[in-house]
């Protein structure tokens, strides 16, 4: 990823929250609305890519869209707890690349 592209990412939804959105909601409201949102996800993934059978009133729903919104209100969320996302990704990627650089290639169940 762009190294400033999750710290412009900060900014813009910053920018949009102080002229727009006014505020932004408490923590655990945005919480609350993650939770939401991530449901919504869920929704879609369980009835278009899953078992269970798609609704007429879902079909139009956009992945992506929803997608969207879970990364807005994440967003939100570290900005007003003052999270560089940037520099937390960088810390997990980094992490996760020196655990698992042999632990997938070596795992027989993803060779099918």
């Amino acid at each position: 990823m762009d190294s400033k592209g999750i710290s412009a990412l900060q900014e813009e939804v910053d920018h949009w929250i102080k002229t727009v959105g006014v505020r932004y909601f408490n923590e655990l409201t945005n919480m609350a609305q993650l939770s939401e949102e991530v449901g919504e996800v869920a929704r879609i993934i369980a009835r278009r890519y899953g078992e269970q059978s798609e609704k007429e009133s879902d079909k139009s729903k956009d992945l992506g869209e929803e997608l969207a919104d879970v990364l807005f209100v994440l967003v939100c969320l570290a900005n007003q707890t003052g999270t560089d996302l940037q520099a937390a990704w960088e810390k997990r990627m980094e992490k996760k690349t020196s655990r698992d650089k042999d632990r997938h290639k070596n795992n027989e169940k993803l060779k099918k």
